[in-house]
């Protein structure tokens, strides 16, 4: 009897630790993000759905500095059947010197990640993502992005642990 309390026990410990454990591999995100570049007006290209973005168009995120350490975010989109504009104002904050890890709020004190997963070298588009693998965006500078772009973006995020089936392109007018 007391082997069967001690093999019951040890596997439970095993099956806590196999639950905590994450089923993904680390996310890698850039090397570096140079903030002021960063910064200014980004068009959603692709997200995945949340509750947040459900039946909007037109979704764009603005970012400037409130101060050294604090990135002001504004996040619009107009709904899709009624023209309606919603805004969503936030703050965001990097975690460490690369930059791209980012805390991001709307709600505070609750905050979430925001990580830079791919980033052109000029700046003309991002790939955000958080290392749950639960949120997803494909970002621009303008409202469309190239259809090579959008393939390199596609065919690197299986390798990152995203599924590009959850995908919902984004209306942009």
């Amino acid at each position: 009897m007391k082997n069967i309390f001690k093999n019951t026990f040890i596997l439970l410990i095993v099956l806590l630790f196999m639950a905590c454990s994450s089923k993904h591999e680390p996310l890698q995100t850039v090397q570096k993000v140079d903030l002021n570049k960063y910064l200014g007006t980004w068009y959603e290209i692709a997200r995945y759905e949340h509750f947040f973005e459900r039946d909007c168009k037109n979704v764009s995120a603005n970012y400037s500095m409130m101060d050294e350490e604090t990135i002001k975010v504004i996040n619009r989109c107009t709904k899709i059947h009624t023209n309606e504009k919603k805004e969503a104002m936030g703050r965001a904050y990097a975690i460490d010197e690369t930059n791209s890890k980012l805390k991001v709020s709307f709600f505070r004190p609750f905050y979430g990640d925001y990580w830079v997963l791919i980033l052109d070298e000029n700046y003309e588009y991002a790939v955000v993502g958080t290392p749950s693998r639960e949120y997803l965006w494909i970002l621009a500078r303008d409202k469309k992005l190239p259809l090579k772009i959008q393939n390199d973006i596609l065919e690197k995020l299986p390798s990152l642990g995203f599924d590009i089936s959850k995908l919902i392109w984004t209306m942009q007018e």
